[in-house]
């Protein structure tokens, strides 16, 4: 379910300059960098790119939400890590991602463990985002 712009706690601003090859900022300067096209995609490589920044806002985002439902549920997550690896390639549109979230949660066993990443893959804004409209596969 979507939410109404009057249920936004907070919103995130960044501006891009010149695209897959240029620089990426928000408007709080707390995050400025140079992106550049992977070595794979014949880019120089020496920047961070789009997809290294979703993969880091999606594990980040999907670890909290695997802290929610580890509260639900009583669970031990501590030492956690999520883990998200976001690939590009092209599609019959031009170019798509996909998506693949591992967590290493050391404190619960693996059928816990499962258990807790298809929860947190429900709840996590991230997942909803993207549910329907690309891959996404936990490992």
């Amino acid at each position: 379910m979507s939410i109404q712009q009057s249920d936004v706690l907070y919103t995130a601003v960044a501006t891009a300059e010149n695209g897959r090859d240029g620089r990426v900022a928000t408007d709080d300067g707390r995050l400025d960098v140079v992106v550049n096209p992977p070595k794979e995609m014949g880019g120089n490589g020496e920047g961070t790119n789009p997809e290294q920044l979703f993969a880091a806002g999606y594990s980040a985002c999907f670890q909290g939400a695997l802290g929610v439902v580890a509260r639900q549920t009583r669970a031990d997550i501590s030492g956690s890590t999520v883990t998200a690896k976001v690939g590009i390639g092209k599609n019959d549109d031009g170019f798509g991602i996909i998506v693949e979230i591992s967590a290493h949660i050391p404190n619960v066993d693996a059928a816990t463990g499962r258990a807790l990443l298809e929860q947190a893959h429900q709840v996590c804004p991230y997942s909803k985002a993207t549910r329907g409209n690309i891959t996404v596969t936990l490992v």
